[in-house]
């Protein structure tokens, strides 16, 4: 399994969650360095709590599940970096 389908695999704990408040998070890539890079869907994207939402739910699933992944980065529904 590569470890973009391992970081999305990850994501399945946390996307009912996201889902119940109308939002959703989408894998974009993973790079070399170890960095997965997101996408926040619905009302992820444009709610002020994403940062925290990003920090406490997404990214603290993804680096418990997905060791080799060093650094997480999403973007929002205006295209902005998120963290």
């Amino acid at each position: 399994m590569s470890l973009t389908e391992r970081v999305d695999k990850a994501l399945e704990a946390i996307r009912p969650y996201l889902r119940t408040d109308g939002g959703d998070v989408r894998v974009l890539e993973v790079t070399p360095e170890g960095t997965a890079r997101l996408e926040l869907q619905g009302a992820c994207g444009t709610c002020p709590m994403s940062l925290m939402t990003l920090r406490t739910g997404v990214e603290d699933t993804i680096l418990r599940a997905v060791p080799e992944i060093t650094k997480v980065e999403a973007i929002n529904a205006e295209g902005v970096l998120v963290g």
